[in-house]
């Protein structure tokens, strides 16, 4: 089918309370896997492309874009592109052009007025180019290299109130919120503060995101989508089980050279862990 809208897949679970799984993508079997569960749970889903996925793939953001693009048309659920974590200006002027939807342009570093210029500055691009787009408020932490973020560290929280006006004078689509999650957790350890996301749902009308849901675990989850968030990024999840997986099966056969034999079963891995994750947001 053609390539759904973030924007509208993200309303549409908005409106149900239910949340839309947004999952990274690095390889082709990333992209294969992230459909296949998906399609087995009857669920839409967005496919998320990271500046620094880009920058793995030497930099060019076409080759993986449209080998996504051309899975997702052929896929029997709706699936959205989406430019996830964007810095680079140059990055995000190539969005519309290779097939994407939506963008996250983040400029959550810095500082409060900086990131507001910034954010404003690109979603006023963006709006003019048929993009919804996400911003980030607050510090999740975890990227580039960084280590995981004391998400318990003063003023790494969303504050609801900045987070109203940062909407308002932004013009964005959607916020994501810094809650107690951080980015590249390898444990599932990550607890939210939902009497923080129950006052950024009441004062904010825009859907909020949940970024490094992979260290959050499923009861924290669901409870966050019963909270108000309509869209959960999901990354680290799908390389622990890839690689858990292949490195299972290369120990259990060492003489393998065939990278199809444990490739395809990193790509099940994957598979599987997209559909139990989707069943917990209720999607």
């Amino acid at each position: 089918m053609p390539l759904a809208a973030t924007g509208d897949l993200v309303a549409a679970a908005a409106g149900a309370r239910t949340a839309v799984a947004a999952f990274n993508i690095i390889t082709l079997e990333h992209v294969e896997a992230v459909i296949a569960g998906a399609e087995s749970v009857a669920a839409p889903v967005v496919l998320q492309v990271s500046e620094n996925a880009v920058k793995f793939r030497y930099g060019r953001l076409l080759p993986l874009a449209r080998a996504a693009a051309a899975a997702a048309e052929r896929a029997s659920v709706p699936v959205a592109l989406h430019l996830d974590h964007v810095q680079s200006d140059d990055l995000l002027r190539q969005a519309s052009a290779a097939g994407f939807s939506s963008v996250m342009y983040d400029a959550a570093r810095l500082p409060y007025e900086e990131n507001l210029a910034a954010t404003r500055a690109a979603a006023d691009w963006a709006h003019a180019q048929g993009l919804w787009i996400e911003a980030e408020l607050g510090a999740v932490g975890g990227k580039n290299g960084e280590p995981p973020l004391d998400a318990h560290a003063p003023g790494a929280r969303t504050d609801p109130a900045e987070a109203r006006a940062f909407v308002a004078d932004s013009g964005v689509d959607a916020l994501a919120v810094a809650i107690g999650s951080s980015h590249a957790m390898t444990t599932r350890t990550a607890a939210l503060d939902h009497d923080r996301l129950k006052r950024l749902t009441a004062a904010l009308g825009v859907p909020l995101v949940l970024h490094g849901s992979s260290g959050v675990p499923d009861d924290e989850l669901a409870a966050a989508v019963a909270g108000g968030i309509a869209k959960v990024n999901v990354g680290t999840a799908l390389n622990i089980a890839m690689t858990g997986a292949v490195r299972e099966f290369l120990a259990a056969h060492p003489e393998a050279v065939d990278s199809r034999k444990y490739l395809s079963v990193g790509r099940e891995a994957m598979a599987g862990t997209v559909a139990r994750l989707i069943r917990v947001l209720g999607a």
